[in-house]
């Protein structure tokens, strides 16, 4: 049985993808930092419904914490066969109020994050000669938000990261591609009013926001081997909100 390890998958599209990817036959290894509730009654829901699956905790932006979760992924099985970067924050607020500290903050968990993560996975990638990495960015990394300069730069760099990795990697046959969801209907979004909501839905030619699953749906795919002659491209899932 492939592995999968998803990073921040105690809740939201993490918690989405760690569940449709067992579904898809994978063991999951949900990764979380602070859910420790929610992401072991992740497990038992997902061992309940057949799969398998592991908690384990890490704050993936610190590379000591990703030794740690990698020696007790090994304890489990030789590697992940299948990577899902999905661990990130965001935050809203003029470019001229954010702090060092906080800029540095979000670099550090969503594009430290992933790098940590894809470094400690490749070792085993590279002596299976086979892999696969997704890389959850975001339409404000393709686009660009007003208010979200440090999000937007960051997501922007997962997209980057993951041009540039698909080329670096393609050779040993693990391939990289990148999902980068339009407005999705999570706690993330939570800070939107209704007003706010209306808007977005009638920007969007869907007219609907995306649901968690339908970011799993995209990553499920490139995941499966008819994405297999895929590699170094951003699929985003987006309703028409913008089309590239």
């Amino acid at each position: 049985m492939p592995t999968a390890l998803i990073t921040g998958a105690s809740r939201g599209i993490g918690r989405a993808i760690a569940q449709r990817l067992a579904a898809d036959g994978y063991s999951v290894i949900i990764n979380y930092q602070q859910s420790a509730a929610a992401a072991e009654q992740l497990c038992r829901r997902i061992r309940q419904e057949g799969g398998q699956a592991a908690a384990i905790a890490a704050d993936v932006s610190q590379p000591e914490a990703v030794a740690q979760l990698f020696a007790q992924i090994q304890e489990l099985c030789p590697g992940p066969d299948l990577l899902v970067n999905n661990a990130g924050i965001a935050h809203f607020g003029l470019i001229s109020d954010i702090s060092f500290v906080e800029w540095r903050r979000i670099f550090a968990v969503n594009v430290d994050g992933a790098f940590n993560c894809i470094q400690a996975a490749l070792p085993y990638m590279i002596h299976q000669k086979n892999g696969v990495i997704i890389n959850i960015s975001s339409i404000w990394g393709l686009v660009g938000a007003s208010c979200e300069a440090a999000y937007s730069a960051s997501k922007g760099a997962l997209i980057a990261l993951t041009k540039a990795l698909a080329k670096e990697l393609g050779p040993s046959h693990i391939r990289v591609n990148c999902v980068a969801p339009g407005v999705i209907d999570t706690a993330m979004n939570s800070r939107l009013n209704p007003d706010e909501i209306a808007a977005l839905k009638e920007e969007t030619p869907l007219g609907c926001l995306g649901s968690p699953e339908d970011v799993a749906a995209a990553v499920s795919w490139l995941a499966s081997p008819q994405a297999r002659f895929i590699t170094g491209q951003v699929i985003s899932p987006n309703g028409g909100f913008t089309i590239c």
